[in-house]
């Protein structure tokens, strides 16, 4: 029986494209921990000798050890039975201020941020689907809610739009903007994770009380901020970060700087304070009326809304299991009883953080050469360059490393085990949460 080829080599080495540059720049150009000395400080180094040439005088062998090194990396950070934060709510800080029109990201800070900012709600949402988003901007001393917390990705995109439209103009004010968001946050329930993420361009911030006490107040109510600075290191956002237990970076370039905003994406660790209860949900059915008599009704999400796209009347919709409010959309939260109303596949593409993917066992090709000939996935052949192959501990399938990155980190299902009834079937047993 020839092997299903589940994984084309174009989509997999596009996905490597942007991946194995990071992973270099995170090996060669890693950042100082706090206490140790700056790069400036330990001398001249020349970072280009990591990639030598090998004896026929090419770079693959010397790629494949770097992207090796990188992926060990990764998987030791990977912590099994972690209990992550699902039900995410999570407020965008943008700064809109004067330093947002400089030119060092092209063409310009804020329409660099723009573009990236779409990729990153976008895949958030897809990562994400059972979570939330607000977008809070800062300019001229002032902090301004653009968006709410909700789950439409559609909403946040077209929020984010709009900013092309806003002159950037004074200075930020980290102090309004935090508030701003914890005003939100501490409402929500105790099973929430509250988060902040912070994109912030300016070197200053212009605040009308001490920061110090709204600091405080974040850590006690249990918010973690990040902050991706794109100029400098900034004391305040620093220490924000390190008080709270976010992440804190600065970017290089347009590149690192889609890499910085990307590690957001998956599900944080939990707080240890956080209530482990249970969560009342529904899972309502789309019904569509048909014939000439039936009647059109406008959907709850859509019932206050002014824009052009609202007002819109439909026979069809998701009604609400509980109250029996329609809604054109999942998922979202009814507003008329308050039940989370999402569907199976939201849940399942949620449940994957918890369990991941096994890591594969690392073997010699040199002692598997004369066994295998190809990989499992992509059906690529092996060769000369391929140094170590990797194997499924549950089906015993082998796969390259470009696989094995793409399986853990975008598919996170083995193909080998999805295709056996056996392994399959207890996948499927053991993924079944507990009544």
């Amino acid at each position: 029986m020839k092997t299903p080829k589940f994984l084309t080599s174009v989509g997999v080495h596009q996905y490597l494209h942007w991946n194995f540059l990071r992973e270099i720049e995170n090996i060669i150009m890693a950042e100082e921990e706090e206490g140790k000395e700056y790069r400036w400080e330990t001398g001249y180094e020349k970072t280009w000798e990591a990639i030598q040439e090998d004896d026929e005088g090419l770079l693959e062998g010397s790629v494949a050890e770097i992207i090796q090194r990188a992926k060990r990396k990764r998987q030791a950070e990977r912590h099994g039975n972690t209990r992550l934060g699902m039900m995410r709510h999570l407020f965008l800080v943008i700064d809109n201020s004067d330093c947002m029109s400089n030119q060092d990201l092209k063409p310009t800070r804020q329409l660099c941020t723009i573009k990236l900012l779409e990729g990153f709600i976008d895949e958030f949402f897809d990562q994400n689907p059972i979570s939330q988003m607000g977008i809070i901007i800062t300019k001229s001393k002032r902090a301004e809610k653009i968006s709410e917390l909700a789950g439409n990705p559609r909403k946040h995109i077209k929020a984010v739009q709009q900013l092309t439209q806003v002159a950037c103009s004074g200075e930020p004010s980290l102090q309004n903007a935090l508030e701003l968001a914890l005003r939100s946050l501490r409402m929500l329930p105790s099973h929430a994770s509250r988060e902040i993420l912070i994109l912030m361009g300016s070197l200053t911030t212009c605040d009308p009380g001490d920061i110090s006490v709204t600091v405080q107040n974040l850590k006690a109510q249990g918010v973690r901020c990040s902050v991706i600075a794109l100029a400098a290191e900034v004391h305040i956002c620093h220490k924000l970060c390190r008080e709270t237990g976010g992440l804190f970076g600065v970017i290089l370039d347009d590149c690192h700087f889609r890499d910085q905003l990307f590690q957001h994406i998956d599900p944080p660790p939990a707080a240890t304070f956080l209530d482990s209860s249970l969560i009342k949900m529904g899972f309502p059915h789309h019904l569509m009326q048909e014939g000439k008599e039936a009647s059109l009704t406008m959907c709850m999400c859509h019932v206050d809304s002014t824009d052009g796209e609202g007002g819109r009347l439909n026979s069809g919709g998701y009604f609400c299991p509980q109250c029996c409010s329609k809604y054109c959309e999942l998922p979202v939260e009814c507003k008329a009883c308050g039940l989370t109303l999402v569907s199976a596949p939201h849940l399942a593409r949620s449940y994957h953080h918890l369990f991941p993917v096994d890591n594969f066992k690392e073997l010699e090709f040199r002692d598997m050469q004369d066994k295998i000939e190809l990989c499992f996935a992509c059906q690529k052949r092996f060769g000369e360059h391929d140094k170590h192959v990797y194997e499924c501990g549950t089906c015993s399938r082998i796969f390259c490393l470009e696989c094995d990155m793409f399986i853990h980190d975008l598919l996170h299902t083995c193909p080998g085990c999805a295709t056996n009834h056996s392994t399959s079937q207890s996948m499927s047993n053991d993924s079944v949460p507990p009544r």
